[in-house]
C-alpha cells in the first residue's frame, strides 16, 4: 500500500465502507430481560412465611427446576475435554461435533443435501439466533432495516435479538383462539405491510413447540407455512425446535421433514436445536444451527472474529448423542410430560382458556382476575403472586401487548411441584376477586 505511515487508512476499500446514517441514535433502548429477575420476588414471600414452600412456575430452565444434565454425561464430557486439550478449535466447533450432530443425533440422509458442512456449533440458542438474523439480513436482501417476522406473542428475545443487529421485528397476525398461530393469510399480510414502509421480510421464525404459548404446530402446518413464506418472497425460514424432544409423542424427524422441500428450497431453511431445554443444559451453552453451506460459511467467517463455542459445551452434546438422546433427555422429558398430563385436566376443570401443547409451558388467560383488580395488564400480577402466594409465573405482558391478559406457567417440574404451583396460582387469582 503506497500510503504514508503518517496518514490514517480505512481497513476496507472506500466502496465497502459502512454508510453513515443516524438510525442508532433513533433506536428504542433495548431493555434487559426481566426473565432473570422474576423469581427474586419469591424471597419476599419466604421472609413473610418462613418454612412455607414456594413454587417456581416461571422456569424455562430444566437445570434449575429439574435434575439437569445427568452426571455421567458431564463426566464423559470432562474426560473428552482432557483428551482434547485446551487449544483453539474452529469457529464452527470441531469436525467430530459436526459429524456427531449429523450421524448420531439427526441421522441425516446425505442424499437430502445436508451433511457436516451444514452444521454450525454455537454458544447457546441466543448466539445461534443472532447469527441467523445476521445471515438473513446480509444474504437475503442485503439491507439493514428489513424485517424478521415472528408470532403475535413471541419469546422476549425474539423481539430484541433481531432489533439489536439492525432488523425490525414484526408481530404477525394471529388469533388467540388459535393460540396466535401463524396463518397463510397472516404471512402474506406481513409481507404486504412491510412493503408499505419500503421494507422486505428477510426471515420468518417458526417455533415448535412454542415459547411462550406452548402451542404445538404439526409437521404439515409447518411445511405449509414455510411454503407460503417462500412463495411470498421471504428468503429464509428459521425453525426453532429447541423444545421438540420434550414431548410424549415423537420429536421432529429432519429426514422426513426435508423431503417436503425441493433442493433449492432447502437452501432457504435453517434449523435450530440444542441441549438447553431438553437436557437442562442452560449454563453449558450448546446449540447447533443447520443451514445451507453459504449461510454456514458466511457465519463461520464472522464467528472467527466474535463468538465461538467452547469445546466442553460441544463435548456435553456429543456425550449425550453418544448415549442416545432419548435416553439422555429422560430426566427432563419424563417429569415434564407427566406434569403436562396432570395439568391439562386441572386447567379444564377450572374453566381456564389456555394453550397447552408440548414443551415446557401452558399459556393461561387470567384477564377476568386482572380486570377485577383494576390492573391494565398481567405485569403486576407476577410480583403479586410471588410475594403474597409464593408462586412465580411469567406475565404475558412481558412478551407483547397481545399477551396482556395472559400468563406463562411452566410445568417443567415434578408433578407434585406442578400441582402445588397450580393450587397456589388459584388461591392468588381468587384473592383478586374478594
Amino acid at each position: 500500500m503506497n500510503v504514508s505511515n503518517t496518514t490514517p487508512v480505512y481497513a476496507v476499500p472506500e466502496t465497502n465502507l459502512v454508510p453513515v446514517n443516524g438510525y442508532l441514535k433513533d433506536m428504542m433502548a433495548i431493555p434487559a430481560s426481566r426473565m432473570f429477575l422474576i423469581n427474586k420476588s419469591l424471597k419476599v414471600y419466604q421472609e413473610k412465611n418462613p418454612g412455607s414452600p414456594v413454587f417456581d412456575a416461571s422456569q424455562g430452565d430444566g437445570g434449575a427446576s429439574l435434575p439437569g444434565v445427568p452426571r455421567a454425561i458431564l463426566e464423559r464430557a470432562g474426560q473428552m475435554q482432557i483428551e482434547h486439550g485446551t487449544s483453539y478449535d474452529m469457529p464452527f466447533g470441531t469436525d467430530a461435533y459436526r459429524k456427531s450432530v449429523v450421524e448420531k443425533y439427526w441421522k441425516l440422509d446425505p442424499a437430502l443435501g445436508f451433511g457436516p458442512a451444514n452444521i454450525l456449533g454455537t454458544s447457546g440458542g441466543r448466539d445461534a439466533l443472532v447469527k441467523a438474523y445476521q445471515a438473513m439480513l446480509h444474504l437475503g436482501y442485503g439491507r439493514e432495516g428489513d424485517v424478521i417476522a415472528v408470532s403475535r406473542v413471541p419469546w422476549i428475545s425474539y423481539n430484541w435479538g433481531p432489533y439489536g443487529v439492525g432488523a425490525n421485528v414484526m408481530w404477525s397476525p394471529g388469533d388467540p383462539l388459535d393460540g396466535w398461530a401463524y396463518s397463510e393469510d397472516g404471512i402474506r399480510a406481513s409481507v404486504e405491510f412491510a412493503a408499505q414502509t419500503g421494507r422486505k421480510v428477510a426471515g420468518l421464525v417458526i417455533t415448535n413447540p412454542d415459547n411462550p404459548t406452548g402451542l404445538t404446530t404439526s409437521v404439515e402446518r409447518q411445511v405449509a407455512l414455510a411454503k407460503t413464506a417462500l412463495e411470498a418472497g421471504i428468503p429464509f425460514i428459521l425453525f426453532d425446535w429447541m423444545y421438540h424432544y420434550v414431548t410424549d409423542e415423537q420429536p421432529m424427524d429432519l429426514n422426513s421433514f426435508l423431503q417436503f422441500f425441493t433442493p433449492a428450497e432447502r437452501k432457504q431453511l435453517m434449523f435450530l436445536d440444542g441441549i438447553t431445554k431438553s437436557l437442562g443444559g442452560s449454563n453449558i451453552r450448546n446449540c447447533h444451527l443447520i443451514a445451507s453451506e453459504d449461510v454456514v460459511k458466511f457465519t463461520v467467517a464472522r464467528a472467527s472474529h466474535t463468538v465461538m463455542p467452547t469445546f466442553y459445551s460441544l463435548a456435553v452434546a456429543m456425550a449425550a448423542y453418544e448415549m442416545g438422546y432419548s435416553e439422555a433427555s429422560k430426566t427432563i422429558a419424563a417429569p415434564t410430560n407427566a406434569s403436562r398430563k396432570a395439568l391439562k385436566p386441572l386447567l379444564e376443570q377450572h374453566g381456564f382458556q389456555h394453550i397447552i401443547g408440548k414443551g415446557y409451558y401452558t399459556f393461561i388467560n387470567v384477564g377476568e382476575y386482572i380486570q377485577a383488580k383494576g390492573w391494565t395488564d398481567s405485569e403486576p400480577l407476577g410480583q403479586y403472586l410471588a410475594e403474597n402466594y409464593g408462586v412465580a409465573i411469567v406475565p404475558g405482558a412481558f412478551f407483547s401487548p397481545f399477551g396482556n391478559d395472559w400468563i406463562r406457567f411452566s410445568y417443567a417440574t415434578p408433578v407434585e411441584r406442578t400441582e402445588g404451583a397450580f393450587n397456589r396460582l388459584l388461591d392468588g387469582l381468587n384473592s383478586l376477586k374478594k
